[in-house]
């Protein structure tokens, strides 16, 4: 299991000691940057993981990321990592300051945590090494536990193959007036292909599949070089958790997926996880409490916006069973086996870590930051079902306890989020597939990727045969982008951002589709069917006004 902080200091071991020393939670003696260092802030700057008195920062020291060490180019002696939080962008008003140490062990990144900030309050960072100054970053802390904010606005990303196109949503997404980032998974991928963009040829040392800590490192460097994803990463906090191209495609638990053969071993998939999740804690604004210990890291955790809300991220691929009835990739029509009471997405730890959250959180609305679809997704418009058992369709009776509990707690603000189908959906999420009227319990917003699947298209064959087989579905798209999310204590809105193509660069970006959740309804409507209905609402009210005043 991951390492606690207390666990840290009581090893006393050199790398517990680096650890800390990057997260800046103990003093050390200052270790000068290397006079050579050139350029070490190549990646950029980043934030996550909001508290009302703190953020995570995040930087890595790599003035040559594409070493073919892995390592960045910075050597292998520590460097003291200085940074500085301020109320104004030009850093006259000082909120924070301190130091990290970035080390080797760690492929020279710092995470310090800071803390002691105002809640719900905009801040600026920057780090300093030697004489190389970052580029400024820009986060926000979160409310105070009991504040009563008027809304929350974000964004939910996923799936960023490199090689199917360019970063332009997030380009787009920059410009978006939100306070979060949300990103639930394939944050890189495993495998790359020679050709994908047009022209941009990925280098030859990056053509490989990452199995070992130096092709993670060069993998992520390779991602975090894109400047569209630096700057989302500069100008706002994120919450960040991990689907399966991190490691391998489809993967459950210790069961490989469908990557290099020899890592079929379950010795060497164990070895290949490891090196995956501590690539992973190199390169995001993680906090401690999500180091790896080895090929374990705790990324289910609980984030509170005020009474408005609590984002819950889940984690639903460490803890899984082994899939069933195929390698998940191909759909299924008779598979008992996905109803067994003992399969598991969730794990048991982490499910009742979830039933107790829902239960005693006082907050409004209830968001699960979820990688695979919780929904029943069938992909046949006749009398059978057909599924894939890669998503909870596999796990059904984690699926029902989780929602049951939800139904029982009077939960009807709850909303899930998704990524990793790389399609845009809106989908009613009922309490039981196998009772045609069990009531609607949840709502499923699944956003499309990032760059995943190339250009996409607005309405898909699939998307047709989706549409057609599941009449709790309310939108489909194709295409590529991201979701913009306004809540308040009334009403939510998703806003699906998506562009007509990313193999080239220059995409302009529309909203391609609108729905809102009302407080206390559980389901989906359009924005436009919304506003109709409330301007029917209006005009029958103002209609009958005169009628009850000459009554009276």
């Amino acid at each position: 299991m991951p390492l606690s902080r207390r666990r840290l200091l009581q090893t006393g071991s050199a790398g517990a000691v680096a650890v800390l020393a990057g997260a800046g939670l103990v003093s050390s003696s200052p270790f000068r940057a290397p006079r050579a260092l050139g350029d070490p802030f190549t990646l950029g700057v980043a934030s996550g993981d909001p508290l009302p008195d703190g953020v995570v920062l995040w930087t890595r020291l790599a003035p040559a990321p594409f070493a073919p060490d892995g390592l960045g180019g910075t050597g292998r002696a520590p460097v003291t990592v200085d940074y500085e939080v301020a109320e104004d962008e030009q850093f006259r008003r000082i909120a924070a300051r301190g130091s990290a140490v970035a080390t080797r062990e760690l492929a020279h990144s710092v995470h310090p945590e800071v803390r002691g900030l105002a809640p719900d309050r905009w801040y600026f960072y920057r780090f300093r090494a030697g004489s190389a100054i970052s580029p400024v970053g820009r986060t926000r802390t979160a409310p105070a536990p009991e504040a009563r904010i008027d809304r929350l606005r974000f964004a939910f990303v996923s799936c960023q193959h490199w090689s199917s196109g360019y970063y332009t949503a997030y380009r787009h997404l920059c410009d978006e007036d939100i306070e979060l980032v949300v990103h639930l998974g394939d944050y890189i991928y495993e495998m790359e292909w020679a050709r994908g963009r047009v022209g941009t040829a990925i280098p030859e040392t990056l053509r490989a599949e990452a199995t070992d800590l130096t092709g993670y490192r060069l993998r992520y460097a390779q991602y975090k070089a894109e400047p569209e994803l630096r700057a989302a990463h500069a100008l706002f906090p994120w919450v960040c958790t991990f689907d399966d191209h991190e490691i391998d495609n489809n993967w459950a638990g210790f069961q490989p997926g469908a990557g290099i053969d020899i890592h079929l071993l379950p010795a060497l998939f164990r070895r290949r996880r490891a090196a995956a999740f501590r690539a992973m804690y190199e390169h995001l604004p993680l906090r401690i409490e999500q180091l790896p210990a080895g090929p374990y890291t705790r990324m289910h955790r609980r984030y509170t916006f005020g009474t408005l809300a609590d984002l819950t991220m889940l984690d639903t691929r460490q803890y899984r069973s082994p899939l069933v009835c195929g390698d998940g990739a191909n759909l299924v029509v008779d598979c008992p086996d996905r109803f067994a009471a003992d399969r598991t997405i969730l794990g048991a730890e982490q499910r009742e870590w979830l039933v107790d959250g829902l239960t005693r959180s006082s907050a409004r609305w209830q968001i699960l930051g979820n990688q695979v679809a919780m929904a029943q997704s069938d992909y046949d418009p006749g009398t059978p079902v057909a599924v894939g058992t890669d998503a909870w369709d596999g796990y059904v009776a984690d699926r029902d306890a989780v929602l049951a509990a939800a139904a029982a707690n009077g939960r009807t603000d709850l909303v899930v989020l998704t990524g990793d189908r790389h399609e845009n959906y809106v989908v009613d999420i009922r309490g039981d597939y196998r009772d045609p009227d069990a009531p609607v319990v949840a709502t499923e917003f699944t956003g499309t990727s990032i760059t995943t699947g190339r250009d996409g298209a607005d309405l898909t064959p699939r998307g047709r045969t989706l549409l057609a087989a599941n009449p709790d579905m309310k939108f489909f798209n194709g295409q590529r982008g991201y979701v913009r999310v306004e809540v308040d204590h009334e009403l939510w809105r998703s806003d699906f951002r998506v562009v007509p193509y990313v193999r080239e660069r220059g995409a302009p970006v529309t909203t391609r589709g609108s729905f809102v959740v009302e407080h206390g309804v559980p389901g989906a409507r359009s924005a436009s069917d919304a506003a109709r209905a409330q301007e029917s609402a209006e005009v029958d009210t103002a209609g009958r006004a005169p009628v009850v005043g000459a009554g009276g």
